[in-house]
Order: C-alpha cells, then sequence, then structure tokens
C-alpha cells in the first residue's frame, strides 16, 4: 500500500463507520505528505498540539485560498454566511474573540452557561417525553439535532414564539454542510438553502438592531453593546459570530451526543453506571471527546513559513492537517488508547482543539452532552441499537452518524 492511498481511505465514505485503524496506520509515519500540492497530514498527539500553537500557522482565508483547493473541499462553518474570526489570524482574530468571549463567560459573564442550566433541562425532559408510547426512535431526528437549536436560541435571545420560523431557516443551512447534501443538491434546494440564508441574515440584522436600543439579558444584546479596550464589533462581525454559535456550535453538539450515545449502547455497563452515577457524566464527556471526537480533522491551516516537524520541513505555503482523532488515541500520550475509560484521569484530549482558536463554545456543549446523556440513560428502559454501525454522514470533518436509531422498552 502506498501512503497515498492511505490518506485517500481515511477520507473515503467506506472508513467513516471506523476510521481508527487507518488513524493508527497513520500514526507510523508522523509527518505524511502525498507529493505535489497534497497536504502535510499530521497525526502525532505532541505534534498536533504544537502546531495548534505555533504562530506560523495560519488560518486565514485569504491565506488558505492562496494555498490551493482543499482536497476535502469542506465548505465554511457559517453555511455561506459571514465568515467568522475563526477564518482569520491575530490581530483581528484576538481582538473579535475577546470581545465575543466577554459576553458568553467569565470573567464579565461568568454565570451566563450555567444559567442555561434550567432551560437545557427543560427541553431534554420535552423532546424525552415526546418519544410518548413509541418504542423505536431515530436519535439524531428526534432529539440530538433539535435539543442544541432550543439552547443556541435562547442564549442569543431569540424570542420563543420566534423559535418554529428560526428552525426552518437553521435547518437547510445545517444540511448544506453535509457533503453529500451538497453533491445532491437540486434547484429547489439550492433556492431554498439561498432563502434560508437571506432571512436568516435579515433576521438576526433585525433582532440586533432591537438589542441595540432595548438591550437585554442575552449574548446578542452584549456583542452589540460591548465597548471596551477592543472597541465594538460592526454589525456584519456581530452576525458572524452569532452564525458561529448556530451553525457550527449546533452540528459539532449533535455529532457529540449522538457519538455519545453511540459509544454508551456499545458500553452497556458504562450506561448503567452513568444511570445510577450521574455525577459520572462530566469525565464521560472528557473520555467521549477523546475517544470519539465530533470534529475529526482540521484541515483549514496554512505555514506561512517553513515549520520543521519531526525533521521534516513544511514549505512556506503548504496546507496542513491536524488529524486530531488520531492525535487522541496515540499511545506516546494516552495509555491504552483504544479502551473507553470514564474513569481516565489524564484526559487532555483535543476534542476542542487547543491554542488561539479553540473552541470558545466548549462549556455549553460540554454541559448540553452531559445533560442529555444523563437524562437518557435514566429515563430510557433497555435501550439497544436498533443497527450497528449506523449510517453516517459523508463530512470526513465533523463525523457523526446521519441516523442512529434506538429500540428501548418504556421510559422511566
Amino acid at each position: 500500500m502506498t501512503e497515498a492511498s492511505l490518506v485517500s481511505r481515511i477520507t473515503d465514505f467506506a472508513s467513516r463507520a471506523d476510521p481508527y485503524p487507518l488513524y493508527e496506520e497513520l500514526r507510523r509515519t508522523p509527518v505524511l505528505h502525498e507529493g505535489g500540492d497534497g497536504p502535510y497530514v499530521i497525526s502525532s498527539y505532541y505534534d498536533i498540539k504544537a502546531l495548534f500553537h505555533d504562530p506560523r500557522i495560519s488560518s486565514d482565508t485569504i491565506t488558505l485560498a492562496a494555498a490551493g483547493r482543499d482536497p476535502l473541499d469542506e465548505q465554511e462553518e457559517t453555511g455561506g454566511l459571514p465568515l467568522s474570526f475563526l477564518r482569520t489570524d491575530p490581530p483581528q482574530h484576538d481582538r473579535l474573540r475577546r470581545i465575543a468571549n466577554s459576553g458568553f463567560g467569565p470573567p464579565h459573564r461568568p454565570r451566563r452557561i450555567d444559567g442555561l442550566r434550567g432551560v437545557m433541562a427543560e427541553t431534554v425532559t420535552g423532546l424525552i417525553d415526546g418519544f410518548g408510547d413509541a418504542r423505536r426512535i431515530d436519535l439524531v431526528d428526534r432529539f440530538a439535532h433539535p435539543f442544541p437549536v432550543t439552547v443556541i436560541c435562547r442564549l442569543l435571545g431569540v424570542p420563543r414564539e420566534d423559535e418554529p420560523e428560526f428552525r426552518t431557516w437553521v435547518d437547510p443551512l445545517v444540511a448544506s454542510l453535509d457533503p453529500g447534501t451538497r453533491q445532491s443538491a437540486d434547484d429547489a434546494f439550492l433556492k431554498s438553502l439561498h432563502q434560508s440564508r437571506t432571512a436568516l441574515g435579515a433576521y438576526l440584522a433585525g433582532l440586533a438592531e432591537q438589542r441595540t436600543a432595548q438591550p437585554q439579558d442575552d449574548l446578542l444584546s452584549d456583542l452589540v453593546r460591548r465597548d471596551g479596550p477592543d472597541g465594538s464589533m460592526a454589525m456584519m462581525e456581530v452576525l458572524s459570530t452569532a452564525v458561529l454559535l448556530l451553525i457550527a456550535g449546533h452540528e459539532t453538539t449533535v455529532n457529540l451526543i449522538t457519538n455519545g450515545m453511540l459509544t454508551l449502547l456499545r458500553h452497556p455497563d458504562v450506561l448503567e453506571r452513568l444511570r445510577r452515577e450521574p455525577e459520572l457524566s462530566v469525565n464521560l464527556v472528557e473520555e467521549l471527546l477523546r475517544y470519539e471526537p465530533p470534529v475529526q480533522i482540521v484541515s483549514q491551516r496554512t505555514c506561512i513559513a517553513d515549520v520543521e516537524v519531526r525533521g521534516v520541513t513544511i514549505p512556506k505555503g503548504s496546507r496542513i492537517w491536524l488529524m486530531v482523532a488520531a492525535g487522541n488515541r496515540d499511545p506516546e500520550r494516552f495509555k491504552d488508547p483504544e479502551r473507553f475509560d470514564p474513569d481516565r484521569e489524564d484526559i487532555q484530549h483535543l476534542g476542542f482543539g487547543s491554542g488561539i482558536h479553540s473552541c470558545f463554545g466548549a462549556p455549553m456543549a460540554r454541559l448540553e452532552t452531559q445533560i442529555a446523556l444523563t437524562e437518557l440513560a435514566r429515563r430510557m428502559e433497555n435501550p439497544r441499537l436498533v443497527e450497528d454501525p449506523p449510517p453516517y454522514r459523508p463530512n470526513a470533518v465533523l463525523r457523526g452518524p446521519r441516523h442512529l436509531e434506538v429500540a428501548f422498552d418504556g421510559l422511566r
């Protein structure tokens, strides 16, 4: 087998259900280049961690475009709406991120995420109650997909009466992130997608204008009114930050919850333990982020100077893929890495990235998943997989089941 064919197999949909044996092969060549204009693929935990913190590695869209087409051909996380600060480098990135963080968490809003705990619990209870008399459900469509949208609506300050219409705009945007959907999109879908982008952008702009005049206790009010040492955000920057939370936060959380429930159903002893010990959820979610991370590959990176990794010089202008899912199971870093162990004490995973571009919505995703998995374990009687492996999304970057059929005997 050639090295190039290994990278092709990793990105091939046929490997989506279980790419981990291929990641193990990949780690034997920690810096892999398939030749030509192809990316340099990095698979060691320590190398990935170092590159996340290396100022010679750029995320800027202009730099990425100059490096040529990404073989993964992934769409931006915004679904075609304004690009977020994730696609910029310092100092612009740092300024916008500081402003966003000031309304999202400590030190300015230390209780904002924890304050959503009641909303999260109420939403989870309502969704599970909505299973009714069913004894088989698709966990993605009935639970993991709608849950994060509700939470993000409350965080941003979308009025409850607007949520149904808001969802009709969000669903096509989320669907458009999937390569399979984009490849098979017909004119009707593309028209719907365009209309959804336009409507969502107009709605968020209108809501932001309202919050400018009449601020409330929500993130959107903070974004439009924040005027500290870093100045304030322009309206397009406010919209791109809101869309980042809405789109990127939604898709990763859906996959984290779905991958989490799939892993628990494959480890019924841990599922039963979570039912008895809900406090286990904190460590369990961290281990899930290591063992089955929702983001498997970080491909939007380019060298702005020559970088040497393990004796290999990666030339300026080259694309780099950081294979975080391979790094999370690197035996150089983790003991017995192929074992799912919720009691693991050392879980310094790469599931939310690291460095200046680490996921700033991580606290919310963690809490959502802790509450979701704990309640599913507590309330579903004898849950079991209908199909293993389940059908997966085509996306190699945001990896997760498209459907997860779960049978159960009843609800507690």
